[in-house]
């Protein structure tokens, strides 16, 4: 026995009025449904209320369409406006704070300097995917434009300490280790002005 399939959930407004008008045309003076329920009329009055209340929705939806467009343009012009003044002002006022502010025009504030980097915290070792790869993550540092990144064999000493690759993340990949090999990681935060202190060093087995 066959199934109906009238895939409503993946028709668009449209083709949802279309079918149902052309179920209606179907149905019409057809001997094989002579009592359709609901009746070829309430079904039809159905369909007109769905078509209309979709050319509404359409009309509201270019309204609005319209209406967006003119408020940004208007948003564009006003913050142009806002912006030749503030450069007005800024030039009368030579930057006086207080003849500004008369003026109701909020004032930058100044910068606050960084100051040293910080140590780089929670430095975290796991085994890479492939063999001989470790991989290194550790906590986000204020003020760091990348990372230092070094490895040593264990024991560590002050001159077993190489590096690697440097970071611009808070994540490396380190590679060419020597597999089953006990290695030691420690990372520090690079920035505009001298290297903050190296973390405290981290301890896997190469895989």
């Amino acid at each position: 026995m066959a199934k109906i399939a009238l895939g409503l959930g993946k028709l668009t407004r449209e083709q949802n009025i279309q079918l149902g008008k052309d179920i209606k045309t179907g149905m019409t003076g057809n001997a094989n449904t002579p009592n359709p329920n609901p009746s070829l009329v309430a079904m039809g009055a159905l369909t007109t209320t769905a078509e209309t209340k979709l050319t509404a929705l359409n009309a509201a939806e270019a309204a609005y369409k319209a209406a967006l467009l003119a408020c940004d343009d208007a948003f564009i012009a006003h913050n142009a406006g806002l912006t030749l003044q503030a450069a007005y002002v800024q030039d009368v006022t030579g930057g006086d704070p207080v003849k500004i502010e008369s003026c109701n025009m909020p004032i930058r504030k100044p910068s606050t300097p960084l100051g040293p980097l910080g140590q780089v915290l929670d430095l975290l070792v796991k085994a890479g995917a492939n063999e001989g790869e470790l991989k290194a993550s550790w906590k986000k540092l204020r003020g760091a434009a990348s990372y230092e990144v070094q490895v040593s064999v264990d024991p560590f000493t002050p001159t077993t300490w190489r590096g690697v690759a440097p970071s611009s993340k808070v994540r490396t990949v380190i590679t060419g280790l020597t597999s089953g090999a006990k290695m030691w990681v420690r990372v520090r935060a690079i920035g505009s002005g001298d290297p903050g202190p190296w973390s405290d060093p981290a301890t896997m087995i190469v895989p």
